[in-house]
């Protein structure tokens, strides 16, 4: 399966899961912004070149791009600003948000 199919599952998962714990403002794979494809596409990049990659090595490799990027923490997700709650070490985030990286390394790991 090609990176680009495996991330636009991971997407769609990621799309469900959020909606599971009351985060429904995340668009479908075909609507996302290209910003937000171009991420998911970096994450399953990072992981299919590191084996032995963990939620937490995830984790930093999405900050690192965040903040390449231009992003920064923010109390909740501003997509003008370029903040995000999640921009922390992985220790401090929420359960709900541990998940979600063990989630798309468990996907990326089954589709590769």
């Amino acid at each position: 399966m090609k990176a680009v199919e495996i991330a636009k599952i991971c997407h769609e998962a990621n799309k469900a899961y959020c909606e599971a714990i009351g985060d429904p403002f995340m668009p479908h794979w075909g609507d996302a912004p290209e910003w937000q494809r171009a991420s998911t596409e970096a994450g399953v990049a990072f992981l299919l070149e590191n084996k032995n990659a963990t939620p937490r090595d995830t984790h930093a490799s999405w900050v690192e791009c965040k903040v390449k990027d231009g992003w920064a923490y923010g109390p909740k997700k501003d997509v003008e600003k370029k903040e995000h709650p999640c921009m922390v070490d992985y220790d401090d985030l929420p359960a709900e948000q541990k998940m979600k990286d063990s989630i798309f390394l468990s996907l990326v790991r089954t589709l590769e």
